[in-house]
């Protein structure tokens, strides 16, 4: 395993509708050019179409790959009795070491969602029980080709699972709070049903405002 770094980011942060997604990759650091080579780059400054393309391709380069999906159950669990974003960062160095765990590199750049990146370092390293060294910076992605892959990995699985879930509930937008289809969708959802649905998370205050009843957690 010698040589080998790992490259971990996440998908779905903001989002009220689907999973939070943790994804990672496994392949040499000294070949990390390599997938610079065939268009690796943020997933966000890539269509679909090429994310899901580009995911596939990586899939077939790299030594390994591993991928948490955390439901919206498991992130109001985190973020339901405390600060949400210092309980949902605690919630993601969990998942970046079970991650991380399972490729066992010998290092492991990861894209920091804590504005304090020696704290969340120290969160990961918590419950990591192989020796890594650990490099956590902003905008990894933007730094490291392998973090940019897993961003890639990490996009796609979430993109995927949200597909899913239009097929069977219907269109509600990006899932993003800032997108008007998918508050419009939950407030209809709330007048037809009396409650979120399941694969909401109800712990985020924009549904707090929208929300005309007490939930139950």
């Amino acid at each position: 395993m010698s040589g080998l770094a790992a490259g971990v980011d996440d998908a779905g942060r903001g989002s009220i509708i689907g999973p939070l997604v943790i994804a990672g990759v496994l392949y040499p650091e000294a070949n990390m050019d390599d997938l610079t080579a065939i268009g690796v780059k943020d997933s966000k400054k890539l269509t679909p179409l090429r994310r899901r393309k580009l995911a596939e391709e990586i899939k077939k380069m790299v030594k390994g790959y591993h991928v948490v999906e955390i439901p919206p159950a498991k992130v109001d669990e985190a973020v339901a009795r405390g600060r949400k974003f210092r309980k949902l960062n605690f919630l993601e160095a969990r998942a970046m070491a079970e991650v991380i765990g399972k490729l066992k590199p010998e290092v492991a750049y990861v894209d920091s969602c804590d504005i304090d990146v020696k704290r969340f370092s120290s969160h990961i390293a918590e419950f990591l029980k192989v020796p890594v060294r650990l490099v956590c910076e902003h905008e990894a992605e933007e730094k490291y080709p392998v973090v940019a892959a897993a961003s890639i990995i990490a996009k796609v699985h979430r993109d995927q699972a949200v597909a899913k879930l239009r097929e069977q509930y219907g269109d509600f937008g990006s899932g993003y709070p800032s997108d008007p289809r998918t508050l419009k969708f939950l407030e209809k959802w709330v007048r037809e049903h009396g409650e979120y649905p399941w694969f909401v998370r109800k712990t985020w205050k924009t549904l707090r405002r929208l929300q005309p009843f007490q939930l139950k957690l």
